[in-house]
């Protein structure tokens, strides 16, 4: 399990080193990738780039967990680019199952029964 906004960030400093494609493929090659808290920010546009090559990559090979504080509704203005948006989220959507978990946060529940 990776958070999105590290995975962004090793992306991008792997340009500098010119290592970007070893470590694209870290992402691209595991049979499960979960990505956590997808949606926190808007995306850079190299990350919603990054994010679109992910998820072709990995498109009908493998399987990929999504997690998100945002509804899926509101993850297409997350990108600067409507048709990229579009092309990643119908690949995602595609043979997808949502779960919507809705409630107090569970953390917040298990920390009032500690106290």
């Amino acid at each position: 399990m990776s958070r999105a906004h590290k995975i962004f960030k090793t992306l991008m400093q792997s340009r500098a080193d010119n290592s970007f494609e070893k470590e694209l493929i870290k992402y691209i090659g595991p049979e499960l990738l979960v990505i956590d808290d997808f949606g926190l920010q808007k995306l850079t546009h190299q990350e919603a780039n990054d994010f679109y090559e992910i998820v072709v990559e990995r498109y009908g090979r493998t399987s990929t967990i999504i997690t998100s504080n945002r509804h899926v509704d509101e993850w297409e203005v997350l990108f600067d680019d409507p048709i990229l948006a579009n092309s990643a989220l119908d690949r995602l959507a595609h043979n997808a199952y949502q779960l919507i978990i809705e409630g107090e946060s569970y953390r917040k529940k298990f920390h009032r029964s500690v106290l």
